[in-house]
Parts: C-alpha cells; structure tokens; sequence
C-alpha cells in the first residue's frame, strides 16, 4: 500500500492558492502583485480585478519586489481568518511598502487602519471600481495598446484547464454564526444570459471544467423572480435548473458548490445521471449539523430529517451521486447528546466528501451572544472524533471503487506521475488519484478512463486505459 497522504485542507472558507505570473514587465511597464485570501467567490473577485488591470496596461508580478503596489484581497470568515488577513497586510507592507485592501474585511476598514496606518486604500467586498480608482491614484497607468490590451480569455489565477464562474453574490438567509451577508449583503443574481455567455467563453479559451459558486447557488434567480434572457434565439430562465441544463451542454465539466438542500434541487438529479451532458454527479452542500435542535440555534434554513429523505432521494435518482459537506463542532450550546446525534446522522447520511471545523466566535456574528459556549479542549475532542468517523466513511467507499472504471482530469504532472482527479473531486478540497506510470504523454487538462487498483482513506491511485 502506498504511503497515506495527507488528508485534504477541509476548511470551507479557502479557495486554491492564486497562481500569478504573466510574464516579464516591458521596460517602464507599471506591475502590481496580488494576495487572494479566502474562499473560491474571493478567488473570482481577484481574476475580475487583475482582468481590468490587465486590460489597463499593467503588469501582474508574482512577487512583492517586483510590484509597484500589492493588492491584498482579505478574507473576514472567521477571526482566525481576520488574523490571517491583517498578518498578509503586515507582511506586504514589510516586502512592498504600498498595498491597497479589497475584500470581506474591506467592509471594516477602521479594523485594518487601527492596525496597519499606513496602507493606501481600503475597499470593500467587490467593490471593483473603487479598487480600480485606488490602484490608479498609487500605480498610474501607462498602457501600451500594441501590447497590452487583454486577451480574450483573461487573466486568471488558477490553472487553465479549471475556472471557478461566479453566478450570484450576497445571501438572504440569517445564519447566526456568519456575517457573509452583513459584508456581501443579500442576494444579487447575474442575468442568464451573461452566465452563460461567460461560461461559453471560458470553455471556447480551453476550460474543461467549470466550478460553479455563489454564497446559496441553489437560490440563484430568486430576487430577479427568474426572470427570462434571451440565449442562443431562445430564452433561459435565472434558475438554477435552467442555467445547469445550458452549461452542461457548453463542452465541459459542470461542478455545483455551495446548494442548499431545497425541494426544487432535485429537479437537478436526473440531469446528473444523465452521462450525456456535463453536469457532474456531484453536490457541494453546507449541511453544518445534523441535530434539529443545534440547527435551530444556528437559525439554518433546513431540517435534518428532511435532508436525510431528501440524500435517499437523490441517490434513488442517481445512485452515483457525490455529496460533499462541511460541519460545525462545538457550536455553543452543543451537548454531548447532540454531537452524538450528529455521529449518527453522518452514519446515516454516508457522505463521500467531508470537511469539519470547530465554531470560532466572529465579531459581529449573533452565535457569539448564545448562552453555554463549548470548552476548547471539548471541541477539540469532538472534532477528533468527527473526523475519525468521517474518514472511515470516507475509506470504505474510496475501497468499494477499487477494480472500477472511472472517468478523471489531469491536474498536474511531474517526474514520479500524473496528479488527477475523478469527477467525484473538486480541486483542492477533495481527495486525488494518482497515475504512476504510462503518464509521459499525458498534460493537464487530459481528461482520460483509468481503473482504480488501490485507495488510501482519501485518495485513489489507478492505472491508465487506453482504447
């Protein structure tokens, strides 16, 4: 048996490290670098950034001294979060000296001032002109359009064969343990058509798969009313079910994060058995807890008995459907009767995917005021015991796919294999399967039939078929 990898980082408020570079800076060019902290939806905001920047004639520095300015786009999820955030400020201004805040914590701009004075600007969540307006009064540009105007497909910070699409911003739902929608406010819905017309443009610039992410992707179109937009001499409507059923026809892989449960999620599962299009079998869903009580307290817009009929649903529609989730431990007023109620929940639920972290107070959030907050060493414990079940779960359905035939995406290649995933995988938070030998010729984005001879309680490694 190979050695046991690492299990994947399962916080749900990261995304994939950015990946910057766009080549050397043309004598006299203005250079800006970029941090991107936080989750996928902060990730999207940083491409957006960097895309006008670009198209304005700057260059993108993979480093501070190389860079007129830093933007830092922060994160404000949790403290521990807030503390990561201002520590990246810190160290900016340490390397570069002029740094510009955007993001989450962008909102509290008194917060970073008290503790770093002397950045230059602080904006909010997407808030891209205000970003734009900062970086002209720091770096003025000085395009050169021979050679500086943007390509068409963009600047992005994660590899070229993947690309998160944002469809929405903001939420209307009240959970007490997060402030998402005091930063991002409530539920903004892109129009259809300009969903996909992205979409398409992605796909056409080489994208194979497409990640799909909002703060609540299943209630997309709800404040337009699903409203109708013309799309390819027809008309699509702002819902979810209609924006999946134009996506997974584009080309490419389709993958849903971030869908709350609702009744009309499964209207999607039929599609996702279909094999005839690209709408992955595959559901990123934020259950939190299992335990009626705790979920009550959380002021979760769900039930978890519901949810239970509603997994044995899905399932009975398409038997190979992948759910992932995150969860919460020690959230305050959790007792020992209701963690275990949670244990028991998961035995039932049998995820494939799961990540949990253990509740952190955050200013401004309502859970902080709740009575009997859980011990730390108490959380500790039950997460430990959370993800020891979990990742028994976890092994013995990776097991039950040895000796199978599955469909995966190259990721990354170096001289020991290829890195890939299967579509039951999103990058970065879930599991690999690793190819170590006929790999040579393979580059990512490959997507190729391989079949699975051995599984690690996270991972796969199988060999290649070749027709």
């Amino acid at each position: 048996m190979p050695p046991m990898q690492n299990p994947p980082d399962l916080r749900p408020d990261l995304a994939p490290a950015a990946r910057l570079g766009d080549g050397p800076a043309r004598p006299g060019q203005p250079s800006l670098g970029m941090v991107s902290l936080g989750c996928p939806k902060a990730l999207v905001d940083s491409e957006r950034i960097l895309t006008r920047l670009r198209a304005e004639g700057y260059a993108i520095s993979p480093d501070y001294t190389g860079a007129d300015a830093v933007i830092v786009n922060t994160c404000g999820f949790l403290d521990s979060a807030k503390a990561e955030s201002l520590e990246a400020i810190g160290e900016a201004l340490k390397e570069n000296g002029r740094v510009i805040v955007t993001g989450c914590l962008g909102a509290e701009p008194e917060y970073i001032t008290g503790v770093h004075p002397k950045v230059l600007a602080v904006t909010g969540p997407h808030q891209y002109e205000q970003v734009l307006d900062a970086v002209h009064a720091a770096v003025p540009p000085d395009p050169d359009p021979f050679v500086d105007l943007l390509p068409a497909s963009g600047v992005s910070l994660t590899p070229r064969h993947y690309s998160y699409l944002k469809i929405s911003e903001g939420c209307n739902h009240k959970c007490k343990f997060c402030i998402i929608p005091d930063m991002r406010g409530k539920l903004v819905s892109r129009p259809a058509h300009a969903v996909l017309r992205e979409a398409e443009k992605l796909v056409e610039a080489g994208v194979k798969e497409l990640l799909v992410i909002s703060q609540d992707t299943s209630a997309y179109g709800v404040d337009r009313k699903h409203d109708l937009h013309p799309w390819k001499g027809e008309e699509v409507k702002s819902h979810i079910l209609d924006l999946s059923r134009e996506m997974a026809q584009l080309g490419a892989w389709v993958r849903l994060h971030y869908v709350y449960p609702y009744p009309h999620v499964r209207n999607l599962i039929p599609l996702m058995a279909d094999p005839a299009n690209g709408l992955l079998p595959y559901l990123d869903i934020p259950f939190q807890h299992g335990h009626p009580d705790v979920l009550k307290r959380m002021a979760r817009p769900a039930a978890s008995a519901r949810t239970l009929d509603e997994i044995a649903a899905w399932r009975a529609d398409c038997p190979d459907i992948t759910l992932r989730s995150t969860f919460i431990v020690g959230y305050p007023g959790e007792t020992e009767a209701e963690f275990q109620y949670l244990l028991d929940w998961l035995d039932e639920a049998q995820l494939d995917r799961v990540g949990c972290f253990q509740y952190e107070n955050v200013a401004g959030a309502r859970s902080a005021d709740l009575p009997d907050h859980v011990p730390d060493e108490v959380k500790q414990d039950r997460w430990n015991r959370f993800m020891e079940k979990a990742q028994a779960i976890s092994e013995a359905k990776l097991e039950a796919k040895v000796g199978k035939r599955l469909q995966v995406i190259v990721d990354e290649l170096d001289g020991d294999g290829a890195t890939c995933r299967t579509w039951a995988d999103a990058p970065e938070i879930d599991g690999n399967l690793f190819i170590d030998e006929d790999f040579e010729d393979l580059k990512p984005g490959d997507i190729l039939e391989v079949e699975v001879d051995e599984a690690s309680e996270y991972d796969l490694w199988g060999k290649r078929l070749r027709n």
